[in-house]
């Protein structure tokens, strides 16, 4: 039994190495039809959404806009890799799907002047060309219908002959083929390496090496990193529960005299696995004694039930603002821990300041769920008038304690824009501000408890009872179909100053971007333990514990690009925020990058972070 159960996961490495092999083949065939090396980077939104057609995938505005940000100047191959694993090819029934829900009259066409009106005006709008260029070559029986059946199957046909044209292409020039770094398989005949990429977070399965207890030596090399030219392992045991008892020395029963501001946030998870979070400008009109706090925030109808969210780890980095905005400089972060809240107390002179929420992707993550069945949303009473199901209401009442983030149980305009912007990507501006005023109850020009359920309630009618926009709502403030909040934390910011009174006010609902990158990264290295890779002085890998965490990072002093294999197959108890025990990262000259970031699967029991880095 022992034999055959060996063969059979042996078996299952083997194909899933395989599976691995083709997808990243696939990569590079797309990657390398753009570009000549998988080396060079995507510099565009345009190169962006090229690459990503030559992949088989037809990326919309929005889609380019998840991966391509304001801070954004440049994607790599890993980039690419993680991007696609996110952005799965469309099915012929997810396309039928869309159709469907323009032909009501389940007709199986569309008249090709409704299709003008609903490409030229909706979503991603396209020119009246375009959209002939698309009823020419679908138009089949010449009628002036669009036979979306059959358009799907030519869509999917020429999707996959774009990626096979790409494939035929590495096949046909090996030296292109040869352009492959990252993952290395099992029993790889010619030791080339595959690319990995940098996947949305989820948790890393437990492998079977096993370490004696409280033994931190740094194991033998990994056999996957042998062919690698340097390497360094790091090795930290934690004991069971001890990532939560670091005593942190700013509780704020302490500071009763102080003065205090306050503001709730979130992190939403997008599609992608990238985390969004509300960032916030701190004001100090002098010089004081600060103490600083973050925690995921306990909404107060849910208390004694269990929320996912309570067991993420959350983090906040000061950042002094000189000149620009873009000129900001690392102070400090919270680094102290008490159970959930981390924390920081110093000194901070008068000025402003950016907070920049951080969590580490280990435990906000996609995670597939099975849901036995959609929650009802709306139902008809007596007289046929619609109404929210008490479990709606409960999780609108809940969205509500959310997005109020000064506290006050009132919404202002600028926190319900930010409801607006995360839910339909547009603002209200002072107009419809007025109209919802004149039509839902408000106070002090503030939207109440009750305006809010009303304003759901009215959408629901306005679609007569369709919950389809409601799901909508829902999915992007992190609920799934059972009406659970799955991939959000809500979370609280403490502001404590001894010597004057701090303001603090959210500017805006996005990703970390550079600013936050390079604040982690910098305060990895000013914190963490160096270590340079044996046989190349200018790769140096840093890795920092704190609290509940461990980050490493990987600073690249060369003047050229390197890439390398990260090994975690002797870890014990532990997940990372990429979901993976082995991948491999590249980084650029005279820079530096998270490599990963770990926490304990069970904090309950000892967990053993063992990290082998080598240069490929």
């Amino acid at each position: 039994n022992q034999k055959a159960a060996h063969s059979e996961n042996s078996q299952g490495k083997k194909s899933q190495h395989a599976e691995e092999a083709i997808f990243y083949m696939n990569c590079r065939a797309a990657y390398l039809t753009v570009f000549k090396s998988s080396l060079e980077n995507i510099k565009s939104r345009e190169q962006l959404s090229l690459v990503l057609q030559q992949a088989g995938r037809n990326p919309s505005q929005k889609t380019i806009n998840k991966y391509w940000t304001s801070q954004t100047t440049s994607l790599n191959f890993d980039d690419f890799c993680a991007i696609l694993k996110q952005e799965k090819p469309a099915t012929k029934s997810e396309l039928l799907e869309a159709f469907e829900r323009i032909d009501t009259d389940k007709a199986g066409y569309i008249l090709h002047d409704e299709l003008y009106k609903i490409l030229t005006t909706r979503g991603d709008k396209m020119t009246w060309e375009e959209v002939t260029t698309i009823t020419k070559q679908a138009d089949f029986n010449c009628s002036g219908k669009l036979d979306y059946n059959k358009f799907c199957e030519l869509y999917l046909s020429t999707s996959e002959q774009c990626c096979k044209a790409a494939r035929d292409r590495l096949e046909v020039d090996p030296r292109m083929r040869q352009q492959q770094f990252g993952n290395q398989p099992e029993n790889s005949s010619e030791g080339i390496t595959l690319p990995v990429s940098k996947p949305s977070p989820r948790i890393s399965s437990k492998t079977d090496h096993k370490l004696p207890k409280g033994d931190s030596r740094a194991p033998s090399r990994p056999s996957s990193a042998q062919s690698s030219k340097a390497s360094t392992s790091t090795t930290v045991t934690v004991g069971a529960s001890s990532s939560r008892s670091t005593k942190l020395i700013i509780e704020p029963d302490t500071m009763k005299e102080w003065q205090c501001a306050q503001s709730k946030g979130c992190f939403y998870l997008e599609e992608d696995g990238e985390i969004i979070s509300h960032k916030y400008r701190l004001h100090l009109p002098q010089r004081s004694a600060v103490c600083v706090t973050i925690k995921p925030f306990n909404i107060p109808q849910l208390e004694g039930k269990p929320c996912s969210w309570l067991s993420v780890d959350t983090a906040l980095f000061i950042l002094k603002e000189n000149e620009t905005q873009e000129n900001l400089q690392l102070v400090s972060f919270t680094e102290l821990q008490n159970k959930e809240m981390f924390g920081w107390r110093g000194e901070l002179g008068s000025g402003v300041y950016w907070l920049l929420p951080f969590t580490t992707g280990c435990r906000l993550r996609k995670v597939k769920t099975q849901i036995p069945g959609e929650a009802k949303l709306v139902w008809r009473d007596e007289d046929g008038e619609l109404a929210l199901t008490k479990e709606f209401q409960a999780a609108l009442l809940d969205i509500f304690e959310t997005i109020d983030l000064d506290g006050n149980g009132l919404l202002s305009l600028e926190e319900y824009n930010f409801f607006e912007l995360r839910t339909s990507g547009e603002k209200c501006d002072q107009e419809a501000w007025a109209v919802c005023k004149e039509n839902f109850e408000m106070k002090k020009n503030e939207l109440t408890r009750q305006g809010f359920m009303d304003l759901n309630l009215m959408e629901a009618n306005d679609r007569d009872g369709d919950p389809w926009d409601l799901w909508v709502t829902l999915l992007s403030l992190g609920f799934n179909k059972a009406l659970e909040m799955t991939e959000a934390c809500p979370f609280v910011i403490d502001i404590y100053a001894e010597r004057c009174r701090p303001r603090i006010k959210a500017v805006s609902l996005e990703a970390g971007g550079s600013q936050l990158s390079r604040a982690v990264c910098r305060a990895v290295l000013n914190k963490g333990e160096p270590k340079v890779l044996d046989g190349s002085e200018n790769i140096i890998v840093y890795t920092y514990k704190s609290g509940s965490r461990i980050t490493s990072v990987i600073e690249n002093k060369s003047e050229n690009k390197v890439i390398i294999h990260v090994n975690n197959e002797q870890s014990k108890n532990c997940l990372n925020n990429r979901g993976l025990t082995v991948f491999a990262v590249e980084v650029a000259p005279k820079s530096m990058m998270v490599s990963q970031h770990v926490m304990a699967l069970n904090e309950q029991e000892e967990w053993i972070y063992s990290c082998v880095h080598s240069l490929v």
